[in-house]
């Protein structure tokens, strides 16, 4: 069943939140920046002119335990990665008790400095308990759930990731409300100049829900080979390096990516979106003048190597504003009814990690650690090193570098703790590679890592920058439903004139 339902939005509503957009926008445009004289009318553009809403954060959540991961009050997942307009997109709701409920469908972006829009309402909903999975073969834990609605994407809705807030409800005013997400991308087939990446099979990887059941869990080993984890469950509570209770649903999106979505929509980049498993293909990145990695990047199918590494050839532009990304070599299956990609298997690694840094970390690669897949630094332009987690300073080593244009940057500079808290280090040999930033990484706050920021040169006038770092959106912006992260005794400070500025003239440059 389709429940869409159509929007009302009130004259002094409209006109109350237009107000407020145009204050907003003033006071972000006071210092115009390399890409507001330049800002050419685009869909993302007329997009964010739309009123966004405040209320689209979640207020109530509740664990199941404390140290847990799990809201089984309410929580939900999604039958698709990303969904094309015109297509339908199933939601899947369990609610423990049984509860009425409600779906409001949010698009993140900028919108004035809102964050998000309100696109429809689904709902109420008589909510039921859904079974929980059996652990099956490889550890995988996959949902069999009724789907409690059914939405058909309209035509007019664009690309960008979405955030489904499920909200229990009762007829009695005394009770109390619970909140969870579900998260889903909208994808096109339109030329744009930015294709931006989600890293969620990274998101699902580390997926803890119900509880212990992430790839990370084997009794074997935390890097063993031969584990699943099915797209088919929710998200439950980020696991890794901080408290974020915005994450309960929504994956790591709110946590290293979003802030680099709403800065490109506040500045009026054209800017599409779609999930790692749609870069299987490179005719998807071709069409497109630029290619964003961004955030935790770690889990890539061999065929998404393929793609990228074709798309480079082909002379679109890399931004690797991420950090140990394309590490894991973990190939995509369908889930158990057939619905493609729904499933990530981790088999090995890249070919990238030295004997010797294997054999420093005997502990984490387990005897059955394998190669099966090249070298992640000839498409990257650097690599993960061991020790592979830590925090620094990402510190300037070629202030000439027409990157640094407009910084005021000089050699030994650095931007505090934008370096984390997963990274790239030793450069690839490739001609024209150039190190453009350099220094240590302090893992476990004490022992000392080299990261490399580098940039080279594609076939076709094209380029390919690696900014070595997880925490590089952090320096972009701090959206609302955004919390600053920090790992191992160290921190990005937010929104920095400086990386700001780095990213508009890598921008400019890749879009001429």
């Amino acid at each position: 069943m389709n429940t869409r339902q159509p929007i009302g939005v009130g004259r002094r509503q409209f006109l109350k939140a237009s107000a407020a957009t145009a204050l907003v926008g003033a006071v972000h445009g006071a210092a115009e920046t390399p890409a507001a004289s330049e800002k050419k009318a685009t869909l993302i553009a007329d997009e964010n002119r739309q009123p966004g809403t405040d209320d689209w954060q979640l207020t109530r959540v509740r664990l199941d335990k404390t140290t847990g991961v799990r809201a089984s009050t309410i929580e939900g997942y999604c039958s698709k990665q990303s969904v094309l307009a015109g297509e339908s997109l199933e939601i899947f709701v369990s609610t423990n008790p049984m509860a009425k409920f409600h779906i409001e469908i949010f698009r993140t972006g900028y919108y004035g400095g809102r964050g998000a829009r309100l696109m429809t309402t689904l709902g109420p909903f008589d909510g039921k308990k859904q079974a929980d999975p059996v652990m099956g073969d490889e550890r995988i834990m996959e949902c069999r759930w009724e789907p409690s609605a059914t939405l058909t994407i309209p035509k007019d809705w664009p690309s960008g990731v979405y955030l489904g807030r499920l909200t229990t409800q009762s007829e009695a005013s005394d009770k109390p409300y619970w909140q969870n997400y579900v998260v889903f991308i909208v994808r096109d087939t339109r030329p744009a100049d930015i294709l931006l990446q989600c890293s969620d099979n990274t998101w699902q990887a580390y997926n803890k829900w119900p509880e212990s059941t992430s790839l990370y869990t084997d009794p074997r080993g935390a890097h063993a080979r031969g584990v699943k984890a099915s797209f088919d469950r929710p998200y439950g509570k980020y696991v890794q390096i901080y408290e974020n209770p915005q994450s309960i649903g929504s994956g790591e999106w709110l946590c290293f990516e979003f802030p680099l979505a709403y800065w490109l929509e506040e500045h009026g980049y054209d800017v599409t979106y779609c999930s790692n498993s749609d870069c299987l293909d490179a005719a998807q990145i071709t069409r497109c003048k630029t290619l964003i990695s961004t955030g935790h990047d770690e889990y890539w199918d061999l065929r998404q190597y393929d793609a990228v590494k074709k798309s480079i050839e082909a002379g679109v532009n890399v931004l690797w504003l991420s950090g140990n990304a394309c590490f894991a070599v973990s190939p995509l299956a369908p889930s158990s009814d057939g619905r493609e990609k729904r499933i990530i298997e981790r088999v090995g690694h890249f070919a990238g990690l030295t004997d010797a840094e294997v054999a420093k970390e005997e502990k984490v690669f387990t005897k059955d650690f394998k190669r099966v897949g090249p070298d992640e630094s000839l498409i990257i332009g650097a690599r993960s090193v061991v020790p592979f987690n830590g925090g620094g300073d990402w510190t300037c080593a070629r202030p000439n570098h027409w990157i640094f244009e407009g910084t005021g940057m000089k050699e030994g500079d650095s931007i505090p703790g934008l370096v984390g808290w997963e990274h790239h280090g030793s450069p690839a040999d490739i001609p024209g590679n150039e190190i453009v930033a350099e220094g240590l990484v302090w893992a476990g706050g004490v022992n000392p890592s080299r990261y490399t920021a580098t940039i080279y040169p594609g076939p076709k006038k094209n380029f390919v920058f690696n900014a070595a770092t997880i925490f590089w959106a952090q320096g972009l912006s701090s959206p609302p439903g955004h919390m600053l992260p920090w790992s191992h005794w160290s921190r990005p400070h937010g929104p920095d004139e400086r990386v700001q500025r780095i990213t508009h003239n890598l921008l400019k440059r890749a879009l001429a």
